[in-house]
């Protein structure tokens, strides 16, 4: 049977028993800051307060002088917010029996014997914590399925990602999901001052230093311990110093997951702001992905999709704006070519806005859909043969350039056998505002003669 480590005893009366791993971390002083820093009760957890405090789903944990039952749960958000240490701690303060397997490194074979140690145990259902869950494949997330259900375990996965897209329907509807924030900077100067109280007794840190480190750790606790650790050792005389941070903290990385929640909820950040008309927004996000490792080339392309989705013929230059800019950083590369599309997203945010034309297209896309396969009407098909004429192609086509304004008024150009239909609405912003007047012209134009508008509309 996998060797799976037990961190907390079958009977809640006995003292809580720590695996090696675990005890090793804590006893010796050597080990990582991170690892020595972890909390040993809930009442010393820092953050998510929207989880654990008093009212809250969680708070019931710290709150009571019962041990609540506990429930499978979800525990979603970034590193460093204390997932697992989250999890470890609720299931102490439940008196649940703990087993702890890791999705990067376990398989079927390994679910099995957990909940064969969790079957053998006096405790009902033990706490099974799965780390990263999301990396679990749909046999391995449905070979948990008859266990929770059962409440053979009671299941804890940890997981950075959207558990919505990946963790199976079936699993989620038996768990209770719960996001976890990204500390705040208040939240990580509160770790920084309790580590340097515990292991570093006679440093000194000025409020200025504190904060400086907490806006290096970027919501990350695990992060901030160990810059904190890294310049310790760079002092000399135990004043932590901004110099001693900054070369401890190295080149400063916010938080951005290429494919990752993070990366669609920065570029859905980014078409908003684009799409609201707020420029500085706009190229902060853009900013914000770049530095992120973001392709430009996929900016590049998503801008320009933008450029007909939100703005289309209210501003016709911002297409080609975008394009010159998508060609622009193809020859210059990063980070030169980085400006031209900072020069875009400005101006799309900048101009007037319409969505005509993308609800044409999709209007256009749902019609062809949903109808079937209309002929092209004689008239106006062309007639390259002779024989194509004799079949009557082209027969009377109305050449719109050889009558008054270059438009023949009534003239039909939807098949014969559809319906009048109105696809594209201009709106009244920009240059469309000009369309929209022309074809109102057209139209009374061809009420005049008692058919069809140029825009397939009925008069």
């Amino acid at each position: 049977m996998t060797n799976v480590p037990q961190l907390f005893s079958d009977n809640p009366d006995e003292p809580a028993a720590e695996s090696d791993e675990t005890s090793q971390s804590r006893l010796d002083s050597t080990g990582p800051l991170a690892a020595r820093m972890r909390p040993r009760a809930l009442a010393e957890f820092v953050g998510q307060q929207h989880l654990l405090g008093h009212g809250r789903p969680l708070g019931r944990f710290i709150h009571d002088k019962t041990s609540p039952a506990l429930h499978s749960m979800l525990l979603w958000g970034p590193p460093g917010t204390g997932k697992t240490t989250l999890a470890r701690l609720l299931a102490q303060a439940s008196g649940s029996p703990w087993i702890a397997l890791s999705a990067v490194l376990s398989g079927v074979k390994d679910i099995r014997a957990a909940v064969q140690q969790a079957q053998q145990s006096e405790a009902a259902s033990p706490v099974l914590f799965i780390d990263e869950v999301h990396r679990f494949n749909k046999s391995q997330q449905d070979a948990l399925l008859p266990h929770v259900e059962a409440g053979i375990v009671t299941l804890i996965g940890a997981t950075t990602e959207n558990p919505s897209f990946e963790v199976n329907g079936a699993l989620l509807s038996r768990v209770r999901t719960y996001v976890l924030r990204a500390l705040s900077v208040d939240d990580l100067i509160v770790i920084a001052r309790r580590a340097l109280t515990a292991h570093y007794t006679a440093a000194h840190a000025t409020d200025e230093v504190l904060d400086l480190l907490a806006q290096f750790a970027d919501g990350d606790a695990r992060r901030l311990l160990n810059t904190l650790e890294l310049a310790m050792q760079l002092t000399d005389d135990d004043v932590l110093t901004v110099s001693a941070v900054s070369e401890a903290a190295g080149e400063r990385q916010r938080r951005f997951d290429k494919g990752g929640d993070a990366f669609y909820d920065q570029i859905s950040a980014l078409h908003k702001s684009v799409r609201g008309s707020a420029p500085d927004a706009a190229l902060y996000w853009l900013q914000r992905m770049l530095d992120g490792g973001c392709d430009p080339r996929y900016l590049a392309r998503r801008l320009t999709r933008i450029a007909s989705e939100d703005i289309g013929n209210a501003d016709p230059r911002a297409l080609s704006l975008c394009l010159d800019a998508w060609q622009a950083f193809e020859r210059m590369g990063s980070p030169e070519g980085e400006l031209a599309l900072a020069q875009a997203v400005l101006y799309l945010a900048s101009v007037p806005k319409s969505n005509a034309v993308y609800t044409a297209h999709s209007r256009a896309v749902e019609l062809v859909s949903s109808t079937g396969s209309f002929e092209v009407p004689m008239r106006l098909r062309n007639a390259p043969t002779a024989l194509m004429s004799e079949l009557g192609a082209g027969e009377g086509y109305r050449y719109a350039h050889d009558e008054e304004g270059a438009y023949a008024a009534g003239e039909r150009y939807l098949p014969d056998d559809m319906s009048d239909v109105t696809i594209y609405e201009p709106t009244d912003a920009g240059l469309e505002s000009k369309i929209k007047a022309r074809l109102a012209r057209l139209r009374e134009r061809d009420a005049a003669t008692g058919k069809q508008s140029p825009s397939g509309g009925d008069e």
